[in-house]
Parts: C-alpha cells; sequence; structure tokens
C-alpha cells in the first residue's frame, strides 16, 4: 500500500467502525420501543382477513389487492416509527452533539436511515408472507422484482418521514400529521378503494399520491411486470431525492437546536 493511500484507508475504515457503531445504536433502539411496529403488523393483517371477500366479490386481482392494498396503507402509517427515529433526537437534545463529534454528517444520516429502513422492509416482507401463506395471495412471479419494490418503497417512505419530522414541533404534531397523511395518501392512491371505483375528481387527484404510485409499483412487482414496476418506482424515487434532499438540509443547518423546540 503506497504511503498516500495509507491514511485514505484509515480514515475510510474510522468512517465504517462509526456508522456501524450508530447504525446498531440506533437498530437496538428500534428493538426497545416495538410496540408501533407490531400494532402496523397485526392490525393490517386484520383488515386484509376481513376485506379479502368484499375485493374478490368485486375484483378479478381481489385478493393481490386485498394484500398490496393494506400493505401500503399501514406503511404509509410506519412514517410515525421514521419520525419518532428522527424526532427523538429533538427531544434529547442531542442531535448537536452528535454533529459535534468525529462523524461525518453522512455517517449520521446512514446510522440513522438504515435501522428504520430494515423496519420498514420487514414490516413488508412480513405482511406478504402474511399475505401468501392465509390470505391465499399467488407467489409473486420474480421476487427480485419484488424486492426492489419494496426497497423502493421503503426509501420513499424513510425519506418522506424524515422531512415531516423535521417540520413538525411536538410528538404530538408528528402522531397526528403521520396520521392524517397516512389516511390521506392511502386513501387517494387507491389502497383502501381501488382508483377505478372512486368518484371522478378522487381518480384525477389519485397520481398526486406517492401511495397511488408506491399501490402501482408493488403490484406490477407481483405480477413480474419489469415495465410496469420501473416507471412508478422512478416517481417513487424522484419523491424520496425530494423529500430526502430536505430532510438532510434542515438536519443539516441547525434543525436539533433547542430554539427550534
Amino acid at each position: 500500500m503506497s504511503t498516500e493511500s495509507a491514511p485514505t484507508a484509515v480514515a475510510l475504515g474510522g468512517a465504517l467502525h462509526r456508522t456501524r457503531a450508530l447504525v446498531g445504536y440506533n437498530l437496538l433502539l428500534r428493538l426497545r420501543d416495538p410496540s408501533q411496529l407490531v400494532s402496523y403488523l397485526v392490525t393490517p393483517m386484520v383488515f386484509m382477513l376481513m376485506l379479502q371477500p368484499l375485493y374478490e366479490e368485486a375484483l378479478e386481482t381481489g385478493t393481490v389487492h386485498a394484500v398490496t392494498g393494506q400493505l401500503v396503507m399501514f406503511s404509509v402509517f410506519a412514517m410515525a416509527i421514521v419520525g419518532n427515529a428522527i424526532f427523538v433526537e429533538r427531544e434529547w437534545r442531542t442531535w448537536d452533539r452528535l454533529r459535534a463529534s468525529r462523524a461525518a454528517r453522512w455517517e449520521l444520516l446512514v446510522g440513522k436511515a438504515v435501522p428504520v429502513f430494515i423496519v420498514l422492509l420487514f414490516q413488508q416482507t412480513v405482511l406478504f408472507v402474511y399475505g401468501i401463506a392465509v390470505i391465499g395471495m399467488p407467489l409473486p412471479v420474480s421476487l427480485p422484482l419484488l424486492l426492489l419494490g419494496m426497497s423502493v418503497w421503503g426509501i420513499t417512505l424513510l425519506a418522506m418521514g424524515a422531512a415531516l419530522a423535521t417540520v413538525v414541533r411536538s410528538r404530538g404534531d408528528l402522531i397526528v400529521a403521520c396520521d392524517v397523511g397516512a389516511i390521506l395518501v392511502s386513501t387517494i392512491g387507491g389502497t383502501f378503494l381501488p382508483v377505478e371505483m372512486m368518484p371522478d375528481w378522487a381518480q384525477d387527484v389519485a397520481p398526486f399520491s406517492p401511495g397511488y404510485w408506491g399501490l402501482l409499483m408493488l403490484r406490477a412487482a407481483v405480477d413480474g411486470d419489469a415495465a410496469g414496476t420501473l416507471q412508478p418506482a422512478l416517481v417513487c424515487l424522484a419523491i424520496a431525492v425530494a423529500t430526502g434532499a430536505f430532510a438532510t438540509y434542515r438536519l443539516a443547518h441547525g434543525w436539533g437546536r433547542s430554539h427550534l423546540v
């Protein structure tokens, strides 16, 4: 190894070590408070079971919609997990302390984002397995395509939840914003009632909802439709980039300081 590359390797090793420590710490925090995740797992399971006969009677792909619709709806509710993971830094007034440490901003953000992304991916995986084993949804044609759709949707939720957490000023505001926002985003997006069955005005508004594109993407992924998965995936990624950039800006410019509380 050359003398020039040695300091770079040491710096990279230190960054990876700090990031791994931050990921482990934040994952431990998520595991110590699993109540939200349990709620967002059990509730959609009950809804899937109760709504399956209705969807099968009304739609040719009723079983798929019963699973994917409730999955998207309650994964949007899970933005509260993202928001709480970030908002707790404000309550504890620790974000500025973390920024003053040796960890770079990207290390702090990765350390916070990776555990929450794992939780979101775990939620979707459990609900898909439940949908196949209990509700009777057909096996996905392409598991890699489904994993891609789930990952893109998880990234989108992560970015939106982070942006929301940097705007609200209290935990109560966060809960209200997540609940009301989740209902609007998911319902208008067609997760509860298929878009083609909604009023004309709602059909016109539906494409403005991230839930609309998330549902299209996951349904296409279940069917193994690569082209049908790609377009909504690009829209979801565009939403993620926009909201993620906003959240990053807020986190990097004094969001955690006490005068903002």
